[in-house]
């Protein structure tokens, strides 16, 4: 019992330094979080600190459905999507076009880690020294590796940094920010217009709560070093302009929510609080946006247990059991089986329904030699005809080539079969 007592003050403790830590935003600092009361979370529920959703305040313009299951959203948009497959378990005006903020660095990065490797070093100009709002103090001249900055970028929302990423990628922050939109578009976020690479407030600059999810979904799924970066708590830099040389991240929900695994702040007066959050449990991957929020630590960690509490993961393939054969010309044995590279896991409906379909690509025959390992061919996984996973398929047993003499021997006992 005194052992349950010391581990919740303990907790509630942790908590309230997380609640109070402040939160350098764009070009304002975002409200104190101490405004929402955390307690120690329930055995049920995926938050390490449960946030009480006691009765939602009076917020002019919010409009809630009758409908809508979670009633005490402080949010004006918010969604919670599955990454794997895009499937939105759950939507508040998602579509409605708002301001992001900050949350804008998420595309930011995807199209810097799409166009740049993480060893490449980065000269800061006087264009990005000179940024307005949230920084990490660059200074002209400095020099820092793409991966580092991306990192400083995303946890201490830096604004000079994603001008100093623009001009090493694109030569300018216009072309980079045409690439943003650009990918944006591709990715399936129609709706979404980047001006800048920061999230400074401009009529022009837009997203809805459905597109930051596809995009930040298709980050997790797709973009390799995206988990790494914005789930990056502390990090220690030589370029980091104070005595600690320590950046930590401003996104709690790294600490709060178990599993929590990105994403991205943003604060601006004509966007609200806004937040997109990553969690990864039970090999699901959910990702929650709220948009224009008055408690969105609040919001975020009720519409991930909301998620959570929808789907289960469901081994679909197994890795190492066959899902075909395939014939091998040239070998010493005719036909080998074909395993999938690694399990195949993905969220279904706790009521059972199955949306998923596998597809395999394979040629009719491989040549010998053939290593057990060796890729042949590839497995996707489509979630309403759409392809949301791909694996890898491989041979399941080695296969040597036949010798020359064990040729000729074959060749002249079919011709003699043919003759006789």
């Amino acid at each position: 019992m005194k052992q349950n007592m010391s581990n919740r003050a303990l907790c509630g403790a942790l908590a309230a330094l997380l609640a109070a830590a402040p939160l350098a935003e764009t070009a304002w600092a975002e409200p104190q979080a101490d405004e929402e009361e955390i307690e120690t979370a329930g055995p049920d529920t995926g938050a390490l600190f449960k946030i009480d959703m006691r009765a939602r305040p009076d917020i002019p313009g919010l409009i809630v459905r009758p409908d809508d299951p979670l009633q005490n959203l402080t949010a004006r948009s918010a969604v919670v999507m599955d990454a794997a497959t895009g499937r939105v378990l759950y939507e508040r005006d998602m579509n409605a076009r708002r301001f992001p903020a900050s949350t804008t660095k998420i595309m930011t990065l995807i199209v810097a880690l799409e166009h740049s490797s993480m060893d490449e070093m980065v000269k800061v100009g006087p264009h990005a020294a000179g940024m307005e709002g949230s920084t990490l103090w660059l200074e002209v001249g400095d020099e820092i590796p793409m991966g580092e900055l991306l990192k400083g970028m995303i946890m201490r929302s830096g604004n000079d940094a994603t001008v100093a990423v623009a001009e090493h990628v694109a030569g300018s922050v216009d072309a980079f920010v045409r690439m943003m939109t650009e990918k944006a578009h591709e990715i399936g976020a129609k709706d979404t217009s980047f001006v800048n690479t920061s999230g400074l407030p401009d009529a022009n600059h837009y997203t809805t709560a459905h597109d930051l999810a596809l995009i930040a979904s298709y980050g997790y799924r797709e973009v390799p070093h995206f988990e790494d970066i914005v789930s990056t708590k502390e990090a220690e830099y030589p370029w980091v302009k104070d005595d600690t040389h320590r950046l930590k991240s401003e996104n709690q929900m790294l600490w709060l929510y178990k599993g929590g695994n990105g994403v991205k702040t943003g604060y601006t007066d004509a966007a609200g609080r806004c937040l997109v959050s990553g969690a990864k449990n039970n090999g699901i991957q959910l990702v929650t946006v709220v948009l224009d929020s008055a408690y969105m630590w609040n919001d975020s960690i009720a519409l991930l247990d909301y998620g959570f509490s929808k789907i289960e993961s469901k081994r679909l393939v197994e890795a190492g059991k066959p899902v075909a054969r395939i014939a091998v010309r040239s070998g010493k044995q005719g036909e080998i089986p074909v395993f999938a590279a690694k399990d195949v896991v993905l969220p279904v409906d706790k009521s059972g329904n199955k949306d998923y379909e596998t597809r395999l690509d394979l040629p009719r025959t491989i040549e010998a030699p053939v290593q057990a390992g060796d890729k042949v061919g590839t497995l996707t996984v489509l979630y309403e005809g759409k392809p949301c996973m791909h694996v890898d398929l491989v041979a399941g047993a080695s296969v040597e080539k036949k010798s020359f003499f064990h040729l000729i021997g074959h060749f002249f006992s079919n011709l003699f079969k043919g003759i006789f």
